[in-house]
């Protein structure tokens, strides 16, 4: 049998630690086991667990210095914008606070990157323009069973961002898409509905071709703002 590449053997000693970590399998300032002690753990060679140890530090998830070993750092410290990280938490323990400080986030982003998008002359093109028109033909056809109604949701609010034409919004766009595959589902869960309201959205995709930037963004805080009051509801 041919030898998994080092670094995909690297890749999955960072998945299997940091999934491990945030579900507190390693407990935050206590240790995790020696370099020496991972690599006869996981099966992996000492430069594959290095390597893998260097990029959860990067991540923020644990700290690796002389004399002090593998430490796991605090939650407050961990990158959340890190889809990985990100990823490992939605899948372990996706609770009710983290989805509302992440429909917060999306509060603040979203409404304005669709403004941004409605001024069509300056910022959208119309291939950007197509890409939501697109999205949101795939979510009329969810609705007839033609197409994922997660998938197709996730691709409306991301080309948005894309559109927006703003390096930042656009950067973030993997961060959403990550932590939308949970938020959807939940609060499409919480309505009792497989999918979105396709008339909502197709009110966001008008207003952001008729060049309106202000209802454009009022039409993205209105739903926003209804999955927002769902998952309170849930908390109180």
């Amino acid at each position: 049998m041919k030898s998994q590449p080092r670094q995909n053997l690297t890749q999955q000693l960072t998945h299997d630690l940091g999934f491990a970590i945030v579900r507190g399998i390693y407990p935050v300032s206590e240790g995790l086991p020696s370099e020496a002690d991972l690599c006869i753990k996981y099966d992996v060679s000492r430069s594959a667990t290095r390597e893998a140890v260097k990029m959860l530090s990067a991540k923020g998830l644990i700290s690796s210095r002389p004399k002090q070993g593998i430490r796991v750092l605090p939650e407050s410290s961990w990158n959340m914008f890190d889809t990985d990280v990100l990823r490992w938490i939605l899948s372990s323990k996706p609770s009710l606070s983290l989805l509302k400080e992440f429909t917060q986030v999306r509060v603040a982003l979203e409404p304005q990157a669709a403004a941004l998008a409605a001024l069509a002359a300056v910022n959208a093109t119309a291939e950007q323009l197509a890409e939501i028109d697109n999205a949101l033909a795939r979510m009329a056809d969810a609705d007839e069973g033609l197409d994922d109604p997660l998938e197709a949701d996730i691709a409306f609010h991301t080309s948005i961002l894309v559109a927006s034409n703003n390096r930042f919004f656009v950067q973030l766009t993997e961060f959403i898409s990550t932590a939308l595959r949970v938020s959807i589902r939940y609060t499409n869960h919480i309505k009792g509905v497989p999918g979105a309201d396709v008339a909502k959205h197709a009110d966001i995709l008008d207003t952001i071709k008729s060049r309106n930037p202000e209802r454009a963004k009022k039409a993205v805080e209105t739903i926003l703002e209804e999955a927002l009051e769902l998952i309170e509801s849930k908390l109180d």
